[in-house]
């Protein structure tokens, strides 16, 4: 057998993982709209026509379903946040490639509530334990990955040199939660002109 034709056979799901995904799928939804305190192996189980001991087989309790959810919401934005915008040219459009794609996902992830990683960020802030401690790995990653991203932007002369990365990720991180908060309030519409004209102006005050 042939490399290519090994590959192709090694890259088809399993039924297991084909089952584990149709969980995450359901799982992710449901804590984008519902909360991450409510998935439960209940829940689940009749969202998805599962037994509670098939759901069991994947997932060997509460938090250990939460976690996995969040890891999938995270895989997700990823995927829809940041591999797209790695197509920009590195500097400013790659930043803005980031924000533009950022403020758009949760529409189309098909997630109506929102982003389920925020939601996670919101309701484990002040509760320790495993769930909050990988919230906060995930927000490390993010600012990290974002400091980068304004680092390159920096480097090829498009912000000014004295541009702290940082603290240029953190502002476009509240910008990007302010935007999340007053949808409710005045629309998705409208929030994010609102939330573009904020971007606008954080790129403004820190070019030469």
């Amino acid at each position: 057998m042939n490399a290519p034709a090994a590959a192709s056979r090694l890259s088809v799901p399993t039924k297991g993982e084909e089952t584990r995904a149709a969980i995450l799928e359901a799982a992710v939804l449901q804590a984008s709209t519902s909360g991450y305190a409510s998935l439960t192996i209940g829940s689940l189980a009749e969202k998805t026509g599962m037994s509670k001991s098939g759901l069991f087989a994947h997932f060997g309790s509460k938090e250990e379903l939460q976690i996995a959810a969040l890891d999938e919401a995270s895989r997700r934005f990823t995927e829809q946040v940041f591999l797209p915008a790695m197509k920009a040219p590195r500097g400013l459009k790659r930043v803005r490639a980031i924000f533009d794609n950022w403020t758009t996902w949760p529409e189309r992830a098909k997630l109506p509530g929102g982003c389920p990683v925020d939601q996670a960020t919101r309701e484990f802030q002040h509760q320790p334990g495993a769930m909050r401690d990988a919230v906060l790995e995930r927000q490390r990653v993010l600012d990290r990955e974002l400091s980068k991203s304004v680092q390159m932007a920096i480097d090829a002369g498009e912000l000014a040199a004295d541009t702290d990365p940082r603290q240029f990720a953190m502002e476009m991180i509240g910008i990007m939660l302010v935007f999340y908060r007053v949808q409710l309030l005045i629309g998705s519409t409208e929030a994010a002109e609102r939330a573009h004209v904020a971007f606008d102006r954080l790129i403004k005050n820190h070019t030469r």
